[in-house]
Protein backbone atom coordinates (compact mmCIF):
# COMPACT_ATOMS: atom_id res chain seq x y z
CA UNK A 1 0.00 0.00 0.00
CA UNK A 2 1.15 3.39 -1.17
CA UNK A 3 1.73 6.46 1.46
CA UNK A 4 -0.01 8.92 0.85
CA UNK A 5 3.02 11.56 0.81
CA UNK A 6 2.82 13.73 -2.38
CA UNK A 7 6.58 12.86 -2.85
CA UNK A 8 5.88 9.55 -4.06
CA UNK A 9 3.90 10.74 -7.02
CA UNK A 10 5.60 10.77 -10.92
CA UNK A 11 6.73 13.65 -12.63
CA UNK A 12 6.46 14.00 -16.65
CA UNK A 13 8.97 16.44 -17.86
CA UNK A 14 8.17 18.60 -20.90
CA UNK A 15 10.70 16.24 -23.37
CA UNK A 16 8.41 13.48 -22.43
CA UNK A 17 10.95 11.77 -19.36
CA UNK A 18 8.38 10.06 -16.70
CA UNK A 19 10.22 10.33 -13.01
CA UNK A 20 8.50 7.64 -10.83
CA UNK A 21 8.39 9.93 -7.77
CA UNK A 22 9.66 13.24 -6.76
CA UNK A 23 12.62 12.10 -4.37
CA UNK A 24 16.16 13.10 -5.83
CA UNK A 25 19.63 12.19 -4.45
CA UNK A 26 21.34 15.36 -4.34
CA UNK A 27 25.11 15.27 -6.19
CA UNK A 28 27.60 14.69 -3.53
CA UNK A 29 31.20 13.94 -3.59
CA UNK A 30 32.86 11.04 -2.69
CA UNK A 31 36.61 11.44 -3.79
CA UNK A 32 36.41 7.71 -4.71
CA UNK A 33 37.62 7.69 -8.54
CA UNK A 34 40.66 6.31 -9.07
CA UNK A 35 43.52 9.63 -9.84
CA UNK A 36 43.02 9.64 -13.72
CA UNK A 37 38.94 9.95 -13.16
CA UNK A 38 37.97 6.67 -14.07
CA UNK A 39 35.30 5.18 -11.99
CA UNK A 40 35.91 2.66 -8.95
CA UNK A 41 34.16 -0.08 -7.75
CA UNK A 42 33.13 1.10 -4.47
CA UNK A 43 31.39 4.13 -6.30
CA UNK A 44 29.67 1.53 -8.40
CA UNK A 45 28.31 -0.08 -4.82
CA UNK A 46 27.69 3.28 -3.72
CA UNK A 47 25.52 4.74 -6.02
CA UNK A 48 24.04 0.73 -5.91
CA UNK A 49 23.11 0.93 -2.68
CA UNK A 50 20.95 4.14 -2.89
CA UNK A 51 19.36 3.54 -6.23
CA UNK A 52 15.80 1.89 -6.53
CA UNK A 53 14.03 4.21 -3.83
CA UNK A 54 14.99 7.61 -5.60
CA UNK A 55 13.41 9.37 -8.94
CA UNK A 56 16.54 10.62 -9.66
CA UNK A 57 20.17 10.07 -8.66
CA UNK A 58 22.54 13.02 -9.57
CA UNK A 59 26.29 11.66 -9.49
CA UNK A 60 29.18 13.94 -7.72
CA UNK A 61 30.58 16.07 -10.36
CA UNK A 62 32.26 14.68 -13.50
CA UNK A 63 35.00 17.44 -15.09
CA UNK A 64 34.65 17.88 -18.54
CA UNK A 65 37.94 19.50 -19.51
CA UNK A 66 41.51 19.01 -18.21
CA UNK A 67 42.19 22.11 -17.06
CA UNK A 68 38.65 21.49 -15.14
CA UNK A 69 39.46 18.96 -12.12
CA UNK A 70 38.78 20.34 -8.94
CA UNK A 71 39.89 18.23 -6.19
CA UNK A 72 41.29 14.13 -5.87
CA UNK A 73 39.14 11.27 -6.31
CA UNK A 74 37.07 13.07 -8.96
CA UNK A 75 35.03 11.80 -11.87
CA UNK A 76 35.92 12.56 -15.39
CA UNK A 77 34.19 12.69 -18.45
CA UNK A 78 36.83 13.98 -20.34
CA UNK A 79 37.72 11.07 -22.97
CA UNK A 80 35.79 8.43 -24.51
CA UNK A 81 37.67 5.74 -22.67
CA UNK A 82 35.59 7.11 -19.43
CA UNK A 83 32.04 5.55 -21.06
CA UNK A 84 32.59 2.08 -19.85
CA UNK A 85 33.25 2.73 -16.61
CA UNK A 86 30.42 5.64 -16.47
CA UNK A 87 28.02 3.20 -18.55
CA UNK A 88 28.16 0.61 -14.65
CA UNK A 89 27.26 4.01 -12.72
CA UNK A 90 24.84 4.44 -15.01
CA UNK A 91 23.19 0.73 -14.89
CA UNK A 92 23.71 0.33 -11.44
CA UNK A 93 21.56 3.80 -10.26
CA UNK A 94 18.88 2.91 -12.78
CA UNK A 95 17.15 -0.22 -11.13
CA UNK A 96 13.59 -0.20 -10.14
CA UNK A 97 13.32 2.84 -12.55
CA UNK A 98 15.46 5.28 -10.55
CA UNK A 99 16.48 7.87 -13.61
CA UNK A 100 20.45 8.56 -13.97
CA UNK A 101 21.61 12.05 -13.77
CA UNK A 102 25.40 13.14 -14.51
CA UNK A 103 26.49 16.26 -13.24
CA UNK A 104 29.23 17.67 -15.28
CA UNK A 105 31.50 20.98 -14.32
CA UNK A 106 34.95 22.69 -14.98
CA UNK A 107 35.97 24.30 -11.47
CA UNK A 108 37.73 27.18 -13.09
CA UNK A 109 39.57 29.21 -9.85
CA UNK A 110 38.12 26.09 -7.48
CA UNK A 111 41.03 24.35 -8.09
CA UNK A 112 45.35 24.54 -8.03
CA UNK A 113 48.27 23.82 -9.08
CA UNK A 114 48.84 20.72 -7.32
CA UNK A 115 45.36 19.01 -8.39
CA UNK A 116 46.17 20.40 -11.60
CA UNK A 117 49.80 18.52 -11.61
CA UNK A 118 52.04 22.03 -12.08
CA UNK A 119 49.56 23.55 -14.09
CA UNK A 120 47.87 26.55 -13.41
CA UNK A 121 44.33 27.01 -12.76
CA UNK A 122 42.19 28.54 -15.04
CA UNK A 123 39.16 30.96 -14.72
CA UNK A 124 37.33 34.24 -16.46
CA UNK A 125 39.94 36.36 -15.37
CA UNK A 126 42.96 36.36 -13.27
CA UNK A 127 41.59 36.87 -10.16
CA UNK A 128 41.96 34.42 -6.81
CA UNK A 129 38.65 33.46 -5.31
CA UNK A 130 38.07 34.95 -2.18
CA UNK A 131 39.34 31.87 0.12
CA UNK A 132 42.58 31.13 2.08
CA UNK A 133 45.22 29.26 0.46
CA UNK A 134 43.45 30.50 -3.47
CA UNK A 135 45.87 30.33 -6.21
CA UNK A 136 45.36 33.29 -8.69
CA UNK A 137 44.46 31.44 -12.06
CA UNK A 138 45.27 32.48 -15.39
CA UNK A 139 42.61 34.05 -17.90
CA UNK A 140 41.10 32.07 -20.17
CA UNK A 141 41.58 33.01 -24.06
CA UNK A 142 38.87 33.23 -26.17
CA UNK A 143 39.99 29.57 -28.16
CA UNK A 144 40.32 28.54 -24.60
CA UNK A 145 36.46 29.56 -23.61
CA UNK A 146 35.14 28.12 -27.20
CA UNK A 147 37.41 24.43 -26.10
CA UNK A 148 35.62 24.01 -23.04
CA UNK A 149 32.34 24.54 -24.80
CA UNK A 150 32.54 22.35 -26.97
CA UNK A 151 33.48 20.13 -24.22
CA UNK A 152 30.97 20.33 -22.60
CA UNK A 153 28.81 18.98 -25.10
CA UNK A 154 31.21 16.16 -25.70
CA UNK A 155 30.63 15.36 -22.24
CA UNK A 156 26.88 15.52 -22.73
CA UNK A 157 27.63 12.99 -25.61
CA UNK A 158 29.54 10.51 -23.89
CA UNK A 159 26.52 10.77 -20.96
CA UNK A 160 24.48 9.61 -23.64
CA UNK A 161 26.50 6.40 -25.05
CA UNK A 162 27.04 5.37 -21.49
CA UNK A 163 23.28 5.50 -20.74
CA UNK A 164 22.47 8.27 -18.57
CA UNK A 165 19.40 9.88 -18.38
CA UNK A 166 20.13 13.57 -18.47
CA UNK A 167 23.04 15.51 -17.18
CA UNK A 168 22.87 18.65 -15.12
CA UNK A 169 25.16 21.37 -15.33
CA UNK A 170 26.93 22.57 -12.38
CA UNK A 171 26.95 26.51 -12.14
CA UNK A 172 26.67 26.68 -8.39
CA UNK A 173 29.30 26.67 -5.59
CA UNK A 174 31.40 29.19 -7.55
CA UNK A 175 32.80 26.71 -10.19
CA UNK A 176 33.06 28.02 -13.16
CA UNK A 177 29.97 28.26 -15.13
CA UNK A 178 29.14 30.85 -12.12
CA UNK A 179 32.69 32.54 -12.58
CA UNK A 180 31.76 33.80 -15.58
CA UNK A 181 28.16 35.37 -14.35
CA UNK A 182 29.92 36.88 -11.04
CA UNK A 183 31.51 40.19 -11.61
CA UNK A 184 33.79 39.33 -8.62
CA UNK A 185 35.55 36.16 -10.82
CA UNK A 186 35.03 37.95 -14.37
CA UNK A 187 36.22 41.20 -14.98
CA UNK A 188 36.38 40.63 -19.09
CA UNK A 189 35.83 43.67 -21.58
CA UNK A 190 35.19 41.41 -24.15
CA UNK A 191 31.97 39.79 -25.36
CA UNK A 192 32.59 37.16 -22.55
CA UNK A 193 32.12 39.64 -20.02
CA UNK A 194 31.46 43.37 -18.87
CA UNK A 195 27.91 43.63 -18.58
CA UNK A 196 25.54 41.35 -16.36
CA UNK A 197 24.39 40.26 -20.31
CA UNK A 198 27.90 39.99 -21.33
CA UNK A 199 28.44 37.71 -18.40
CA UNK A 200 25.37 35.44 -18.85
CA UNK A 201 27.31 34.42 -22.45
CA UNK A 202 29.29 31.77 -21.62
CA UNK A 203 26.86 29.81 -19.38
CA UNK A 204 24.12 30.24 -21.94
CA UNK A 205 26.78 28.86 -25.00
CA UNK A 206 27.13 25.92 -22.68
CA UNK A 207 23.72 25.28 -22.56
CA UNK A 208 23.09 26.41 -26.11
CA UNK A 209 26.09 23.48 -27.14
CA UNK A 210 24.83 20.33 -24.77
CA UNK A 211 21.21 21.13 -25.94
CA UNK A 212 22.31 20.71 -29.93
CA UNK A 213 24.21 17.57 -28.62
CA UNK A 214 21.27 15.79 -27.03
CA UNK A 215 19.11 16.74 -30.09
CA UNK A 216 21.49 14.97 -32.40
CA UNK A 217 22.78 12.15 -30.23
CA UNK A 218 20.02 11.49 -28.00
CA UNK A 219 17.35 8.57 -28.57
CA UNK A 220 15.10 8.26 -26.20
CA UNK A 221 13.77 11.46 -23.57
CA UNK A 222 17.30 12.87 -22.08
CA UNK A 223 16.59 15.92 -19.83
CA UNK A 224 19.11 18.79 -19.18
CA UNK A 225 19.19 20.38 -15.35
CA UNK A 226 21.31 22.96 -14.14
CA UNK A 227 22.53 24.15 -10.78
CA UNK A 228 23.14 27.35 -9.38
CA UNK A 229 23.91 29.26 -6.36
CA UNK A 230 21.55 31.75 -5.41
CA UNK A 231 24.05 34.92 -4.28
CA UNK A 232 27.78 35.45 -3.50
CA UNK A 233 29.00 36.99 -0.90
CA UNK A 234 32.05 38.66 -2.56
CA UNK A 235 32.07 42.30 -3.53
CA UNK A 236 31.40 42.79 -5.97
CA UNK A 237 29.22 39.63 -6.50
CA UNK A 238 26.33 38.08 -7.18
CA UNK A 239 23.76 39.14 -5.66
CA UNK A 240 19.78 37.50 -5.34
CA UNK A 241 18.54 40.20 -7.89
CA UNK A 242 21.01 38.96 -10.11
CA UNK A 243 19.90 35.10 -9.71
CA UNK A 244 16.01 36.14 -10.29
CA UNK A 245 16.92 37.73 -13.81
CA UNK A 246 19.42 34.75 -14.57
CA UNK A 247 16.95 31.94 -13.99
CA UNK A 248 14.43 34.05 -15.85
CA UNK A 249 16.30 33.94 -18.84
CA UNK A 250 17.30 30.36 -18.59
CA UNK A 251 14.42 28.93 -17.80
CA UNK A 252 13.07 28.34 -21.26
CA UNK A 253 15.99 26.48 -22.24
CA UNK A 254 16.19 23.46 -19.49
CA UNK A 255 14.18 21.36 -18.15
CA UNK A 256 14.93 21.60 -14.76
CA UNK A 257 16.73 23.86 -11.84
CA UNK A 258 18.58 22.80 -8.85
CA UNK A 259 19.04 25.24 -6.33
CA UNK A 260 22.18 24.67 -4.33
CA UNK A 261 21.53 25.74 -0.47
CA UNK A 262 22.69 24.04 2.83
CA UNK A 263 19.24 24.81 4.19
CA UNK A 264 16.33 24.81 1.85
CA UNK A 265 14.47 27.60 3.88
CA UNK A 266 17.32 29.78 4.05
CA UNK A 267 16.81 33.69 3.15
CA UNK A 268 18.62 36.38 1.29
CA UNK A 269 22.16 36.52 3.11
CA UNK A 270 23.12 39.70 1.93
CA UNK A 271 19.70 41.52 1.93
CA UNK A 272 18.37 40.77 5.88
CA UNK A 273 15.01 42.56 4.94
CA UNK A 274 14.35 40.07 2.61
CA UNK A 275 12.62 36.88 4.44
CA UNK A 276 11.07 35.04 1.75
CA UNK A 277 12.71 31.98 1.68
CA UNK A 278 15.02 31.45 -1.67
CA UNK A 279 13.40 28.76 -2.76
CA UNK A 280 9.62 30.31 -2.63
CA UNK A 281 11.55 33.23 -4.62
CA UNK A 282 12.74 31.41 -7.39
CA UNK A 283 9.74 29.24 -8.01
CA UNK A 284 7.78 32.30 -8.19
CA UNK A 285 10.16 33.27 -11.08
CA UNK A 286 10.86 30.58 -13.06
CA UNK A 287 6.73 29.60 -13.06
CA UNK A 288 6.20 26.35 -14.51
CA UNK A 289 9.53 24.80 -15.13
CA UNK A 290 10.30 21.70 -12.55
CA UNK A 291 12.66 23.28 -8.99
CA UNK A 292 14.32 21.09 -7.03
CA UNK A 293 14.70 22.18 -3.43
CA UNK A 294 17.62 21.22 -1.38
CA UNK A 295 19.18 21.47 2.29
CA UNK A 296 19.07 20.09 5.42
CA UNK A 297 15.64 17.85 4.40
CA UNK A 298 15.16 14.49 6.70
CA UNK A 299 12.21 14.01 7.45
CA UNK A 300 9.22 12.93 4.81
CA UNK A 301 7.32 15.37 7.03
CA UNK A 302 9.91 18.32 6.39
CA UNK A 303 10.21 16.54 2.04
CA UNK A 304 6.16 17.02 1.61
CA UNK A 305 6.51 20.50 3.17
CA UNK A 306 8.83 21.87 0.69
CA UNK A 307 6.37 19.65 -2.42
CA UNK A 308 3.40 21.73 -0.72
CA UNK A 309 4.93 25.36 -1.18
CA UNK A 310 4.70 24.32 -5.66
CA UNK A 311 8.27 23.01 -5.34
CA UNK A 312 8.16 19.87 -7.82
CA UNK A 313 11.12 18.09 -6.03
CA UNK A 314 13.19 17.71 -2.85
CA UNK A 315 16.56 16.56 -3.11
CA UNK A 316 18.31 14.74 -0.50
CA UNK A 317 21.81 14.09 0.37
CA UNK A 318 23.03 13.60 3.60
CA UNK A 319 19.76 11.90 4.85
CA UNK A 320 20.63 9.31 1.72
CA UNK A 321 23.99 8.75 3.20
CA UNK A 322 22.78 7.67 6.18
CA UNK A 323 19.60 6.00 5.08
CA UNK A 324 19.61 4.47 1.44
CA UNK A 325 16.24 2.97 1.61
CA UNK A 326 15.14 6.30 2.92
CA UNK A 327 12.36 6.21 0.14
CA UNK A 328 11.22 2.07 0.45
CA UNK A 329 10.72 2.66 4.00
CA UNK A 330 8.59 5.22 3.78
CA UNK A 331 6.60 3.48 0.67
CA UNK A 332 5.98 0.74 3.48
CA UNK A 333 5.16 2.26 6.57
CA UNK A 334 8.03 2.03 8.11
CA UNK A 335 9.92 5.31 8.89
CA UNK A 336 10.40 4.68 12.29
CA UNK A 337 13.48 2.64 11.39
CA UNK A 338 14.80 5.34 8.97
CA UNK A 339 18.04 5.87 10.50
CA UNK A 340 18.47 10.21 11.43
CA UNK A 341 22.08 9.27 12.71
CA UNK A 342 25.32 7.11 11.68
CA UNK A 343 27.65 5.11 13.11
CA UNK A 344 31.09 5.13 11.79
CA UNK A 345 30.81 1.37 12.76
CA UNK A 346 28.31 1.06 10.22
CA UNK A 347 30.27 2.92 7.44
CA UNK A 348 31.12 -0.07 5.32
CA UNK A 349 27.93 -1.92 5.69
CA UNK A 350 26.45 1.42 4.13
CA UNK A 351 28.98 0.85 1.48
CA UNK A 352 30.29 4.19 1.79
CA UNK A 353 33.84 4.42 0.52
CA UNK A 354 36.91 4.76 2.43
CA UNK A 355 37.70 8.72 1.42
CA UNK A 356 34.33 9.30 1.91
CA UNK A 357 33.85 8.50 5.39
CA UNK A 358 37.38 10.58 6.10
CA UNK A 359 35.21 13.09 4.47
CA UNK A 360 32.31 12.57 6.86
CA UNK A 361 34.23 12.21 9.87
CA UNK A 362 35.93 15.59 8.93
CA UNK A 363 34.43 18.47 6.87
CA UNK A 364 30.70 17.21 7.62
CA UNK A 365 31.39 15.81 10.95
CA UNK A 366 29.44 18.81 11.84
CA UNK A 367 25.86 17.69 10.33
CA UNK A 368 26.14 14.03 9.29
CA UNK A 369 24.56 13.66 12.97
CA UNK A 370 27.75 10.93 13.90
CA UNK A 371 25.74 8.56 16.71
CA UNK A 372 28.96 8.94 18.69
CA UNK A 373 28.89 12.87 18.64
CA UNK A 374 26.43 15.20 20.42
CA UNK A 375 23.19 15.27 18.19
CA UNK A 376 23.94 18.24 15.98
CA UNK A 377 20.91 21.50 15.15
CA UNK A 378 19.00 20.28 12.00
CA UNK A 379 19.07 24.04 11.22
CA UNK A 380 23.13 24.79 11.09
CA UNK A 381 23.18 26.24 7.77
CA UNK A 382 19.34 28.09 7.75
CA UNK A 383 21.30 31.41 8.88
CA UNK A 384 24.80 30.97 7.41
CA UNK A 385 26.79 28.93 4.34
CA UNK A 386 27.40 25.55 4.05
CA UNK A 387 30.83 24.14 3.32
CA UNK A 388 29.49 22.69 0.22
CA UNK A 389 28.27 25.75 -1.21
CA UNK A 390 32.24 26.95 -2.13
CA UNK A 391 32.92 29.09 0.60
CA UNK A 392 34.45 28.95 3.95
CA UNK A 393 31.93 28.63 6.93
CA UNK A 394 33.22 31.82 8.85
CA UNK A 395 32.28 34.95 6.08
Amino acid sequence: MMSKYQFLESYRFKNGMTVKNRIVMAPMTTMSSFHDGQVTNDEVAYYAARAGGPGMIITGVANVSESGKGFEGELSVTDDRFIPGLAKVAAAIKQDGTKAILQIFHAGRMSNSSILRGKQAVSASAIAAARAGAEVPRELTETEILTIIDEFGQATRRAIAAGFDGVELHGANTYLLQQFVSPHSNRRTDRWGGSFEKRLAFPLAVIAKVKGIIAEAAKEPFVLGYRFSPEEFETPGIRFSDTLAFVKKVKSELDYLHISLGHVWRTPMNDQSNQLPVVTSIKEAIGELPLIGVGSLETPEEVEKVLAQGVEFAALGRELIREPKWVQKVIRHDQSSIRYKISPSDFDELTIPRAMQHYLQTSFREVIHLSTDETTESNAYLKEVAPMEGYEKKL
